[in-house]
């Protein structure tokens, strides 16, 4: 087979013979690679062979080879040298050889380069794996040593290997599906369960309600029905007692009339003390239903009853959009002082917690008391404690809960537009700083020593985390704590990192943060954490994995709170000396 490009020319081609021995002492050993014996026309002093008219014209053509040294037919070496390329002189038949090489289509594969690890065609070997730079063997001249070789068998055994890899592979699959299968439907049996625990729940809610109004309605008729008679009974005595008067006064009977005039003013005295012991119209109210806001929230926030995840990463939580980490935080856009005509020194606010309607809750540290502010005008109410306040969480739609380090405490109280009031205490074991509210469940941080609790609202501890596996103290100074659905979020102060749980009181994430204090969860599941020692504000994602400053050079950042409604984080600062009166107000941030 001839190689393009190097086809004989006529004048030779009497003389051109394929296969057996030649005529000439001296022939192109390029050509002879091919089983083409053509008169050898020139050398090349590089590649140290003799070459034809035809390569000898277009051997220099190739860019690796255009420096050769070449030297025609009268200067050439009159002997044929034997050398690496000899091996093709004699060459066995290769019929069995007819896959096309890759680059060269029109040429067959008959040579291997040991060098490279490619099977290549004689084009390949002209212009790219020449004898001078690699190792070429023609195939038929070394593939006997292949039958029943090691490598055979090697390669067998390989086969074997990846055959069985798929097999197992196949395998392991369809397990691994039927058990997905199999946790998938009990994904939706939970589902199912869920969905009637929720309904259960929303109709002992809604059961509670209706017996309210049904109570409401029952103490309503009997003060109806006790007014009535009692009216009734007064009315008829009264009427007896003037028609008596009339008739003694119209027959002149003075001494009748005299001593029936006493009886009838002293009848008018008890009666009159009578009426104004019963129930007056301002005792009947008129009422309006007010959904529960946490409920609403929910169904108007959450886009799905739950979520799906693989076990392995069961308890993650990232957050929705975890490039909001980036964005920053606006110069306060509002100050709100909290300071009241009462208080006997500045301010330290230390828990804030906001409502609905523009109803800001402070916990007012210093001044021992809990205050209720209108962030429109500034109206500042007071409820006075008999212990100092820490931190605040809302807990239903007309209480929140604080607690009372000094006394291991948490105080329940009431509010209304107007007023507030207290209502029950819990006594904790220990010193209660941090505390949220979530579906019923409180997660409670204490220091000295350090601990999370997660309990009830009837105060019953379910879960108290402290010790690692090794036995030692998770926390240091654990000082606030936000909750979501999957996840509870810790501030330790002197750890310092921000600490994150699942509701089964694993720890599952964890951020360093200098000195973090307030923390609060944004819509997206990001945090917004204080840092008080580092005199800025951190964004945190929900996955504790990255974090980032949106807001510096603010002078010792305390408490925070974000508010859904207005989209504005509200932060208080801690004082120092008495004279510190910018502790005294509340100020209101802008995500930008």
């Amino acid at each position: 087979m001839a190689v393009p490009g190097k086809k004989a020319s006529q004048k030779f081609s009497s003389t051109l013979s394929q296969g057996g021995a030649e005529d000439f002492d001296i022939y192109c050993e390029i050509c002879d690679r091919a089983d083409i014996r053509l008169p050898a026309f020139g050398y090349c002093v590089d590649c140290e062979e003799h070459l034809c008219q035809s390569c000898f014209n277009t051997h220099r053509l190739p860019r690796p080879l255009c420096h050769h040294q070449l030297l025609d037919k009268d200067h050439m070496p009159q002997q044929q040298k034997l050398h690496r390329s000899s091996k093709f002189i004699s060459s066995p038949q290769t019929g069995d050889l007819t896959k096309p090489c890759t680059k060269h289509t029109k040429e067959v594969i008959k040579f291997y380069c040991h060098d490279h690890n490619a099977l290549i065609c004689s084009v390949c070997v002209t212009l790219e794996h020449t004898p001078t730079s690699c190792h070429v063997d023609y195939i038929p001249d070394i593939s006997g040593q292949t039958l029943d070789s090691t490598e055979f068998k090697e390669a067998l055994k390989d086969i074997d290997k990846l055959i069985n890899k798929c097999s197992q592979m196949t395998s392991d699959l369809k397990q691994r599906v039927a058990k997905s299968t199999t946790s998938l439907n009990d994904a939706i049996a939970e589902i199912d369960k869920f969905r009637k625990e929720i309904n259960k729940r929303l109709d002992e809610l809604e059961k509670e309600v209706k017996d309210t109004t049904i109570t409401i309605q029952l103490d309503n008729n009997k003060k109806m029905k006790t007014t009535e008679t009692t009216c009734d009974d007064i009315n008829k005595s009264l009427q007896a007692s003037a028609d008596t008067l009339k008739h003694l006064n119209s027959n002149k009977k003075t001494d009748q009339l005299f001593a029936e005039l006493k009886r009838a003013q002293q009848l008018i005295q008890n009666n009159s003390n009578i009426i104004s012991q019963l129930q007056t119209l301002n005792d009947i109210d008129e009422y309006i239903f007010e959904p529960n806001q946490g409920i609403k929230k929910v169904l108007q926030d959450d886009k799905s009853l739950g979520t799906l995840s693989s076990k392995k990463r069961k308890h993650t939580d990232e957050p929705k959009n975890p490039t909001a980490v980036g964005m920053k935080l606006s110069t306060p856009i509002k100050y709100i002082n909290a300071k009241s005509s009462s208080d006997k020194s500045n301010c330290r606010i230390s828990g804030i917690a906001v409502y609905p309607q523009h109803q800001l809750f402070a916990a007012d540290f210093k001044n021992q008391s809990i205050k209720m502010i209108d962030s429109i005008n500034g109206d500042v109410k007071q409820l006075k404690l008999d212990s100092k306040p820490w931190d605040i969480t809302i807990v239903t739609t007309d209480s929140f809960a604080v607690t009372l380090p000094d006394s291991k405490t948490i105080q329940f109280i009431s509010f209304s537009p107007d007023s507030l009031s207290l209502k029950n205490k819990l006594k904790v074991d220990g010193e209660c700083h941090g505390i949220s509210h979530h579906q019923g469940k409180l997660a409670v941080t204490f220091i000295e020593p350090g601990k999370l609790q997660i309990m009830n609202l009837k105060g019953n501890a379910k879960i108290t985390v402290d010790k690692d596996s090794n036995g030692g103290n998770i926390f240091s100074h654990p000082w606030y704590v936000t909750t979501n659905s999957h996840s509870i979020y810790v501030s330790d102060y002197y750890k310092p990192a921000v600490l994150r749980f699942n509701w089964q009181g694993e720890m599952i994430g964890s951020v360093g943060i200098k000195g973090p204090s307030g923390i609060t969860l944004l819509d997206d599941g990001s945090l917004l954490v204080n840092g008080y020692t580092s005199d800025c504000i951190h964004r945190v994602s929900g996955d504790c994995k990255d974090s980032k400053i949106i807001l510096e050079d603010i002078d010792r950042p305390y408490a925070a709170c974000w508010c859904a409604e207005t989209s504005t984080l509200c932060m208080s600062r801690r004082n120092i000396g008495s004279d510190d009166s910018d502790s005294n107000y509340i100020k209101l941030y802008k995500m930008m």
